[in-house]
């Protein structure tokens, strides 16, 4: 009986060791988002049926261990999702030299990247960007991600350029000062209410790490820390804004202006980028940024390929709810550690904190420049 148990563990284990494997080679870099959609879902669903015996696992092994924080690594100070990011890929960001029709779009996590990825690729396209089965197929076989590369996006020296200027639209959470730049080169940063960002990133982790998920005092602890990935948020925000004080190739957008007036945002887009985007147009590009049409299209922007607690955790979805009032998520002691943490790093800092995110129940009116000076940085939404 008890070789029998042995025999049944040991092919578990190799069964379980096996098809990770397997997932993992079948999803990194563009290997999953240069699919056509239906062998993506084939794929999916593969993923699915064997979770149903593989989660288990994990679940036990929560139950004994669990994490502390986010599994990360570290290069010059700065943190990145283990796994999907190496200190080999953070220095090939840092000395990548940019090219004068590259577009970056910078963020720290969860701010709303992906959205503004679509802006763009939709701005160049005048509305007509093709993510279809005979377009590019999904916006991460397009858009490399460059400090994960190549495990997370379409490899950086396979990357497709796009639209009528023959852009390339790269994706980065870097900090300001590892991310390479170019005078000439186009950089859009958009960030996002610090607390909403807090209630994101916890879904977000939730699936990566599954069952393995630190708690939520974890979570807090390390969002509020400089083991962020990326650096914390008030870092990242500051090393940004003073980029984009000093630099009108640093466009600044608020996460909140987009939800507010997108076709406002579209506009100031497509001036920044110079493309002469007729009224019609620019309809076209605002109805395909929807909420409404990209969760619709939810299949072409997933920002991760699947994996076994994704494709399990079906409460837990990609594009989760995009509203402004994710901060309602967390409790009031969640809320105000957060705003205290921010404030005490912004004491001193450029970035107009109080002006911008006062509290959580002005993210519903429309942001105002903040002062004199504000008002002459014509690169800020």
């Amino acid at each position: 009986m008890l070789k029998i148990l042995s025999f049944l563990v040991l092919t578990y284990f190799f069964y379980l060791g096996f098809m990770m494997l397997y997932f993992e080679l079948k999803t990194r870099g563009d290997n999953y988002f240069a699919l056509p959609l239906a062998e993506r879902r084939r794929l999916r669903t593969k993923i699915q049926k064997h979770g149903r015996f593989i989660y288990p696992f994990f679940v036990l092994v929560a139950k004994v261990f669990r994490l502390s924080t986010p599994p990360l690594m570290r290069y010059k100070g700065v943190t990145g999702p283990f796994m999907m990011s190496s200190k080999k890929s953070y220095r090939f960001t840092k000395n990548h030299q940019p090219q004068s029709n590259d577009i970056f779009v910078a963020t720290q996590m969860k701010c709303g990247t992906t959205w503004m990825q679509q802006v763009v690729f939709e701005v160049l396209h005048r509305g007509e960007g093709d993510l279809s089965d005979n377009g590019y197929r999904h916006m991460y076989a397009l858009s490399p991600w460059i400090e994960t590369t190549p495990t997370s996006s379409v490899p950086f020296e396979r990357a497709p350029l796009v639209g009528e200027k023959n852009s390339r639209i790269i994706k980065t959470h870097m900090p300001a000062e590892l991310c390479p730049y170019n005078e000439k080169a186009k950089y859009i940063y958009v960030t996002r209410h610090p607390v909403s960002c807090f209630a994101s990133c916890l879904d977000f982790i939730h699936l990566l790490a599954g069952p393995a998920v630190p708690n939520r005092d974890n979570m807090l602890k390390w969002y509020c820390s400089d083991d962020m990935f990326w650096r914390s948020w008030p870092d990242h925000v500051e090393g940004w804004w003073r980029r984009a004080e000093s630099h009108q190739n640093v466009l600044f957008v608020h996460y909140e202006s987009m939800k507010n007036d997108l076709p406002t945002v579209v506009n100031k887009v497509a001036e920044f980028l110079e493309m002469d985007l007729c009224s019609e147009e620019i309809n076209k590009v605002v109805n395909r940024c929807s909420f409404e049409y990209m969760k619709e299209h939810e299949e072409h922007f997933s920002m991760f390929s699947p994996n076994v607690f994704s494709e399990s955790l079906k409460s837990v979805r990609f594009m989760q709810a995009g509203t402004l009032d994710r901060y309602k998520d967390v409790s009031n002691e969640e809320f105000k550690t957060i705003m205290d943490f921010c404030h005490t790093r912004l004491k001193a800092a450029h970035y107009p904190l109080d002006r911008y995110y006062p509290d959580a129940q002005a993210l519903s009116d429309d942001i105002e420049p903040v002062d004199a000076h504000a008002v002459r940085m014509n690169n800020v939404i």
